[in-house]
């Protein structure tokens, strides 16, 4: 069942979504060359546990940390640990608030140093299959536009677009539907509506779109072994069009 969030409910949802954009902007920065993902996870907890607030993604499922960080082929859910970052990697960050019960999500995929001429292409085409996507949020219109936007975009750039990971409704919980693929699915193709918030997250891979879970039961990599970028809004439907709730600095050149 989608649940439309009010005005008063979409302040909480809104004020969520701030706190998130502002944990990314102090992130974002520290993502750099020596850097381990376990740092990065210690950072996330302490700005947001000093806030009164919490990363929904600890725990959720039995994840063991407060953001996940995906590195190079691994697509999402990436553990942080003892791995350092270094010069040519890409790293996907994505991480979720609940403040005073109401939750936001967002993710963004950062160079570290010099990267190829690939993966930069790769994530700037990624980008642009999320801003397509939020182009195609309007009262009236469905949720396969949504998905339509982005497979075409990615496809007509040559990229594979994961399927069995989706967007998804967010704000009185951290997951609700109605489901986003970022492909046009048999599945439903509901309209829509002024009050719906939606994370909107497309994951698009420099090879095919095939992958799979680690033995870690999280962390999910491309079957063959290409890299990945995956870019995440959380966006509100209103009357008159869409509110872009989160948002993340992206960093200055590092080469």
């Amino acid at each position: 069942m989608i649940r439309l969030k009010n005005e008063e409910q979409l302040a909480g949802v809104r004020k969520s979504c701030a706190m998130l954009s502002e944990l990314f902007a102090h992130v974002i920065p520290m993502v750099k060359e020596g850097v381990s993902t376990g740092e990065l996870d210690e950072a996330v907890r302490r700005y947001v546990g000093a806030r009164g607030a919490r990363s929904w993604f600890l725990g959720y499922g039995d994840y063991p940390a407060s953001i996940c960080v995906s590195v190079n082929e691994e697509v999402i859910h990436g553990i942080p640990g003892k791995r350092r970052l270094k010069e040519g990697d890409i790293v996907g960050l994505d991480c979720g608030i609940e403040l005073e019960g109401y939750f936001s999500d967002a993710a963004i995929t950062l160079p570290v140093g010099k990267v190829s001429e690939e993966a930069d292409r790769l994530m700037t085409v990624t980008r642009e299959c999320l801003d397509r996507a939020i182009a195609a949020i309007k009262p009236g219109a469905r949720i396969h536009d949504i998905s339509r936007a982005v497979f075409a975009h990615a496809t007509a750039n040559g990229y594979g677009v994961v399927r069995q990971y989706c967007g998804h409704g967010v704000g009185f919980e951290a997951h609700e539907d109605p489901q986003v693929p970022n492909y046009v699915s048999p599945g439903p193709n509901p309209r829509i509506v002024p009050g719906m918030v939606l994370a909107i997250e497309p994951m698009i891979n420099l090879g095919k779109g095939d992958v799979k879970v680690l033995d870690d039961d999280w962390t999910v990599v491309t079957l063959d072994k290409k890299i990945s970028a995956h870019y995440e809004h959380t966006i509100a439907v209103l009357s008159d069009g869409v509110e872009v709730l989160t948002s993340w600095a992206m960093p200055a050149s590092r080469a």
